[in-house]
C-alpha cells in the first residue's frame, strides 16, 4: 500500500521537480517545451538511437523511486515516423529487480526471469489503426509511429503484469527511463484507476469511487474542448486489459474504442487477476506462437 504522501496519486514530474534535473537525469536531445494543443510543457526526447538520448529518473542506478502505487500513468505521444523505447525497473517482493520495457521496436513479446520485453503498437488518429488492423496482418503494425499518432494516456498494471507473466509479487517502482523518440507530459502512479472520459458528477452519481475507479485528475488530463470527447481526440491504453480479445503479447489500443466504465467490470474493480486453467494455457500458445526463443514465464 503507497504511503500517505503517495495518495491518491503522485505526480512524478512535479514531485521530483524534473525541470531541475537536480534527482533526474538526461541525455542527448531532451528539451522542455510548451505544447499549443495540451497548454502546458512536454519533454522531447529525440534522436536517432534511443539509447543516446533520454530523461531518468531518479538520477542514478543507486537510487530507488520507491513509488508503490499499483498503476502508472505515462501521459505521452510516440513521435511520427519514429521509434521509441520505454524502460521500468520494478522490484518485486522478493526483493528481486524486474526489467519492464515496450517499445515499437520490438517485433515480438520476450521474457526472462528478470526481463519482460512488450511490442507497442501505435494508434492512428479517427480510429485508421483499428480499420487496418482487420485486413492486415498484426506483425505488419508493429513498426515507426503513424504520421497522425495520438497523445496517449498508458495506464500500466504493474502488479498484473508481474503477477501474469512471471508469477512474482509487486512491492515498488525503482526507476523509468524514457529513450527517444518521444514528448512526455507527465508520469504518475496510483492505486486507483483513473478514467479520462468519467465526469466527476457522473462518478459521483455512479459511486465509483467504492470501486477504485475516479475520474482523471486535473493536473494528469488532456484539454478537450467544448463539445468534444476525450476518447475522439486522444488513446486511453490499459494494460494488461482482460476485457480485450487481442493477445497479451502487445500493448496496443483496444479495437473498437474503450468500453464504457460501468459496463467493464474489470475496470469497476481493478483486483488482482486470477487466472483459470484455460487462461493459462491460451497464454501460454499465445507465448509459443508469438516468441518460440522466448524462455516461458514460469506459471
Amino acid at each position: 500500500v503507497p504511503a500517505a504522501w503517495q495518495r491518491p496519486y503522485l505526480n512524478v514530474f512535479k514531485h521530483f521537480r524534473v525541470e531541475e534535473w537536480k534527482r533526474s537525469a538526461r541525455e542527448g536531445d531532451v528539451a522542455a517545451l510548451t505544447d499549443a494543443r495540451l497548454k502546458g510543457t512536454v519533454y522531447r526526447i529525440r534522436g536517432s538511437v534511443p539509447a543516446s538520448s533520454y530523461l531518468q529518473l531518479p538520477r542514478t542506478g543507486t537510487q530507488s523511486l520507491g513509488l508503490a502505487g499499483r498503476y502508472l500513468y505515462l501521459l505521452f505521444r510516440p513521435m511520427p515516423r519514429k521509434h521509441f523505447v520505454v524502460h521500468l525497473d520494478v522490484a518485486t517482493e522478493e526483493n528481486q529487480v524486474v526489467r519492464i520495457s515496450f517499445s515499437n521496436l520490438f517485433k515480438e513479446f520476450k521474457s526472462t526471469a528478470t526481463w519482460l520485453q512488450f511490442p507497442f503498437i501505435c494508434g492512428a488518429a479517427k480510429g485508421s489503426a483499428c480499420d487496418r488492423t482487420a485486413g492486415r496482418a498484426r506483425r505488419d503494425l508493429v513498426g515507426a509511429a503513424p504520421a497522425d499518432v495520438r497523445w496517449t494516456c498508458l495506464v500500466l498494471d504493474l502488479h498484473s503484469i508481474l503477477s501474469l507473466y512471471l508469477n512474482r509479487h509487486y512491492s515498488h517502482l525503482k526507476s523509468v527511463k524514457l529513450c527517444s523518440n518521444l514528448l512526455v507530459k507527465n508520469l504518475c502512479t496510483s492505486d486507483l484507476v483513473f478514467d479520462p472520459g468519467v465526469t466527476f458528477s457522473e462518478a459521483r452519481q455512479a459511486d465509483l469511487a467504492c470501486r477504485g475507479v475516479a475520474p482523471m485528475p486535473r493536473e494528469m488530463a488532456f484539454p478537450v474542448p467544448k463539445g468534444e470527447k476525450w476518447h475522439d481526440l486522444y488513446d486511453y491504453i490499459r494494460f494488461p486489459s482482460e476485457g480485450s480479445k487481442l493477445p497479451y503479447d502487445s500493448i496496443q489500443k483496444s479495437c473498437p474504442g474503450p468500453a464504457a466504465v460501468l459496463d467493464d467490470p474489470i475496470r469497476q474493480l481493478p483486483q488482482p487477476v486470477t487466472l483459470t486453467k484455460a487462461v493459462r494455457d491460451r497464454l501460454s500458445l499465445v507465448h509459443q506462437i508469438t516468441s518460440p526463443k522466448a524462455v516461458s514465464a514460469p506459471w
